[in-house]
């Protein structure tokens, strides 16, 4: 029977079942896994049952070396237990895992697989955390999209009970984690049918307990530490027949068919490539767009990792293939070559030495490296891999996605190429992280993917610098489901929430011909062409764009609720994409106001559902001239008088343009020089603190609570003021010690995120107007240059 359809992100499926399965769950958060966790605890804390009908005990420990601790001994007491992990989170918990291996303890690591810290820390995703843990004993199920998620951290389970092995369950970190997909949910009662009770009853036999007293955890010496650990080959041997009789299982009662190496690809192909994760269905996406276009081209995805199954792989391959590119998204430095590549290269040897699959000859096989810490992965770069291989000379140990001018490593892919269907509809979000954008668009993915028959992919594209920082929000949705692991470069529909970003990115670039532009602007639709940049105007002109413009600020302020736009930018979308009739995307978005803010009272339903109603009377198309003739050009990222390392380096990361920087570019150490965040002026803010002199006590609450330090305080000598700024403000100083001199509070504008917490801390109100205080908030572009210059 067909399972509910829900549109969720991959921690939530994975949470949805780890939690259901097991009775003791021990986390320690850390990005991006930290997701799963507070379901589980949020689940706990509503007493959500598991499928045995208790409540799974949820204990946040203080570290992840504790976290694993605590597993390990909830583990030796007979409970099911688990934990949600990643980067170096993981690795704290190795000594634990030799342990829970060694024992033959069943378990599962659910881990949101994400870059180790090394020349640098990146909270994004690759493999380098699980390759880190290959030796630990445990095996290494890895799923490549949200629906496989879910349904892997059902088969782990089910796997580590009958096999006694413990398992890490893994996926990419953010792209997978954080991706929002329409789902078919996984039925307590298929967990429960999935859950072979007999080897629950005996994993909880083995606990230690008074009444069945044993020693475990004892010392060895060299006598016989050897031979007892070669006790174990008999379990390892045997697991991968395991994990596929549970995959048969799981096919059985779900319908969805999954093996230990699933080949997709022409019969008769010549040339593969293997590799595991999301990029897996990047690679699939290709495939199926060059074989339809006369190529003869394969991709082998591996699921289970460890233990790997020689016979099985060597099996999975078509005899006619000629040329392997084995894929990994991890590097070892001084390695003859990444894990997964070895592992394969051994595995053909082996398995032509023993006569199994098909292959008459040992194909010629090279490795190479890809989207480390979530570089892009995209059908151009799967393209480029499959092109080398039919060249006369193989590079072995190749880079794909980055330019290696100094050890010569990447291959060259055509950019332009894409396989992005015309029927899926992509739309391109910008917003400033924790503006409600991201939030707004969670909201239409699940409107669009559970109203319709469409399937709906939301990624979501977030600096590191988090709150305040620009997030592109990336939406797909069609009628068929959807294998694009990658970034939306081309869009029918591009949405700009914050127009302060005009000025430095060229929002019309990602659009397609005849494509829809939504800004977010107080100025009207007879005044905003003269607004934008030149080189957005002509793009606009060329590709015959529909230009809409919204005052979504406006809007809300008279909804009462200043600031959160989000509501208001999310109708617009509805009514103009077309995705749904826009009558009952409407009433779709007020049930979801009615469903998100209900904890938050009355009022502030009744605020979102005012912004509803007023939004598209205040939603105006602009009429694009024949011409483009703004003066207005895009800000350079970084001011010319930077120095060198920052304009050539840190100038194209500021402007998003970091793809494009050589190996060469970059420091070899990861060491950077100081001083270099005077020159990154983000120019966040569209309102910016504004310092009344005749109403300020002179207590410095506001700099010394400013999270950015862009309030200063200066008291000086009163000559220092001249040749100042006809606009710069002083007044004098107050506190007896500095007696006649000045005193002056400053904001720099451009770095200014307009948090607001300075007036919030004010203390001295306005007698003449109770609302204002001694500092307050105005909008930022017109006080931008004369602020810069005091």
């Amino acid at each position: 029977m067909k399972g509910a359809m829900r549109t969720i992100d991959g921690n939530e499926a994975v949470a949805h079942v780890a939690y259901r399965v097991n009775e003791v769950i021990c986390i320690y958060p850390i990005t991006p896994s930290s997701p799963m966790g507070e379901f589980s605890d949020s689940w706990s804390s509503e007493r959500v049952p598991n499928i045995f009908g208790t409540i799974p005990s949820v204990v946040e420990m203080q570290s992840e070396g504790g976290a694993a601790g605590a597993v390990h001994g909830a583990l030796q007491t007979g409970s099911l237990t688990t934990t949600f992990t990643a980067s170096q989170g993981l690795l704290l918990m190795i000594p634990n895992m030799y342990k829970i291996a060694g024992e033959l303890t069943p378990a599962v690591f659910h881990v949101a697989a994400r870059s180790l810290a090394t020349q640098g820390l990146s909270i994004f995703g690759d493999h380098s955390d699980v390759m880190a843990t290959r030796a630990t004993g445990w095996a290494m199920l890895a799923s490549s999209s949200v629906q496989e998620a879910m349904d892997m951290a059902l088969v782990s389970q089910a796997a580590t009970l009958d096999s006694r092995i413990p398992f890490i369950h893994f996926f990419d970190g953010f792209r997978t984690s954080h991706e929002i997909m329409k789902v078919e949910m996984l039925s307590e009662d298929e967990m429960r049918a999935m859950i072979p009770m007999e080897a629950v009853l005996a994993h909880r036999a083995r606990g230690l307990s008074p009444d069945r007293p044993v020693l475990r955890g004892t010392a060895q010496n060299p006598d016989v530490f050897f031979q007892a650990r070669e006790t174990v080959n008999r379990f390892y041997a045997a697991c991968p027949d395991l994990v596929e009789r549970v995959l048969e299982r799981f096919e059985e009662l779900a319908g969805r068919r999954y093996r230990l190496f699933e080949y997709y690809g022409a019969a008769d192909a010549e040339r593969l490539i293997v590799l595991m994760g999301s990029g897996a269905e990047t690679a699939r996406e290709t495939v199926e767009a060059l074989n339809k276009a006369g190529e003869r081209v394969g991709v082998l995805k591996v699921r289970l990792y460890r233990p790997f199954d020689t016979k099985r792989f060597v099996e999975s391959l078509p005899a006619t293939v000629k040329r392997i590119a084995v894929l990994d998204r991890t590097k070892e430095p001084g390695s003859a070559g990444e894990p997964l590549y070895l592992d394969v290269v051994a595995a053909l040897s082996e398995g032509l030495a023993s006569g199994w699959g098909r292959l008459a000859t040992m194909p010629q096989i090279i490795g190479g490296r890809y989207g480390l810490s979530s570089k892009e992965f995209t059908p151009a770069m799967v393209r480029g891999i499959f092109d080398h291989l039919t060249g006369e000379r193989l590079k072995n140990h190749f880079t794909i996605g980055i330019d290696d001018d100094l050890s010569g490593s990447s291959l060259s892919w055509d950019r332009h190429f894409s396989t992005e269907s015309p029927e899926v509809v992509r739309a391109l979000f910008y917003g400033l992280g924790a503006d409600g954008t991201v939030g707004a668009n969670k909201n239409s993915i699940r409107i669009i993917g559970e109203n319709t028959d469409n399937f709906a992919q939301g990624y979501f594209v977030y600096d590191s610098k988090k709150s305040g920082a620009v997030t592109i929000s990336h939406l797909r949705f069609g009628p068929r489901p959807i294998r694009s692991a990658y970034l939306i470069t081309e869009a029918g529909f591009v949405a700009c929430h914050q127009p302060i970003f005009l000025e430095r990115y060229d929002m019309a670039e990602p659009l397609v011909e005849g494509g829809t532009f939504l800004l977010n602007t107080s100025h009207g639709p007879g005044e905003v062409w003269e607004r934008l940049p030149r080189v957005m105007q002509e793009s606009l002109i060329t590709k015959r764009v529909r230009f809409f413009v919204i005052d979504a600020s406006a809007v809300a302020r008279e909804a009462g609720m200043p600031g959160r736009i989000n509501t208001i930018m999310q109708v617009c979308f509805f009514a103009l994409s077309g995705v749904l009739r826009r009558e009952e995307a409407i009433e779709q978005i007020r049930k979801s106001i009615i469903k998100s803010y209900r904890k938050k009272g009355e009022e502030v339903i009744a605020m979102n559902l005012r912004a509803v109603a007023s939004t598209l009377d205040n939603l105006h198309e602009v009429a694009i001239p024949g011409k483009a003739g703004s003066p207005i050009e895009l800000r350079p990222p970084v001011s010319e008088r930077a120095p060198e390392f920052v304009r050539k380096v840190l100038g194209p990361m500021i402007a998003g343009r970091g793809d494009s920087l050589p190996v060469s570019a970059l420091p070899v150490d990861g060491t950077f020089p100081t001083g270099t965040a005077m020159w990154e002026k983000r120019n966040l803010a569209s309102e910016i603190p504004v310092w009344d002199p005749d109403v300020c006590i002179q207590c410095g609450k506001c700099a010394m609570v400013c999270p950015h330090a862009v309030i200063r305080i200066k008291v000086y000598d009163e000559d220092r003021l001249d040749g100042a700024p006809a606009t710069f403000k002083s007044t004098a100083a107050k506190d007896r010690e500095f007696a006649g001199r000045k005193y002056t509070i400053q904001v720099a504008p451009e770095d200014c995120t307009g948090c607001g917490i300075c007036v919030d801390i004010c203390p001295a109100r306005n007698k003449a107007q109770a609302r204002l205080k001694a500092i307050n908030m105005a909008p930022q572009p017109p006080l931008r240059e004369q602020e810069r210059e005091n």
